[in-house]
């Protein structure tokens, strides 16, 4: 009897790591939606549901991050001028404002004052979105340790709340 709930606890905490990459790089699998569904229906133990969640999660939020920081010709990518844009047109001042905001974005996820709380944030409460929030600190001078762990403490966190929560009902 004892084996076999190793065996089970071992199953659920597979299960739920493969959705959690799964939801981390797919949006419309929702990841809260399934450690509510492991909570509400006794299914399985929704704290470990929750752990295993979280971890998928942050695997696949680092791959994301990875895969930007890695991608061909990053490396050897020297900074060029961008292409000058028209002001006097909306389309140009619009371009204009998107590559301001980027460079302030990219920056303020460099700094480290500002990265990890912005990090953390995103993967406690979802705002902003996680999701843009790997893309963007892959791109920028942010280390990887620190961008696991931010995402890893966030959704660890939010996740197990979320499963107590439900769990007590």
């Amino acid at each position: 009897m004892a084996h076999s709930l190793g065996v089970m606890w071992v199953w659920q905490l597979v299960l739920a790591v493969g959705f959690g990459i799964g939801s981390a790089v797919v949006p419309v699998m929702n990841a809260e939606a399934y450690v509510l569904a492991v909570g509400a229906t006794h299914a399985l133990n929704p704290v470990v549901a929750a752990a295993g969640v979280s971890v998928g999660q942050t695997i696949g939020k680092v791959a994301m991050f990875l895969a930007v920081r890695y991608r061909p010709g990053y490396a050897a990518r020297k900074t060029k001028e961008p292409k000058p844009v028209d002001l006097d047109t909306r389309w140009g001042r619009f371009v204009q404002w998107n590559r301001d905001l980027t460079k302030r974005l990219l920056d303020a996820m460099s700094d480290s004052r500002w990265g990890v709380p912005v990090t953390l944030l995103s993967a406690f409460v979802g705002i902003p979105p996680l999701y843009g929030v790997a893309l963007i600190g892959g791109a920028s001078r942010m280390r990887t340790v620190v961008f696991t762990l931010s995402v890893l403490a966030g959704r660890g966190a939010r996740f197990i709340l979320l499963a107590l929560g439900i769990s007590a009902f």
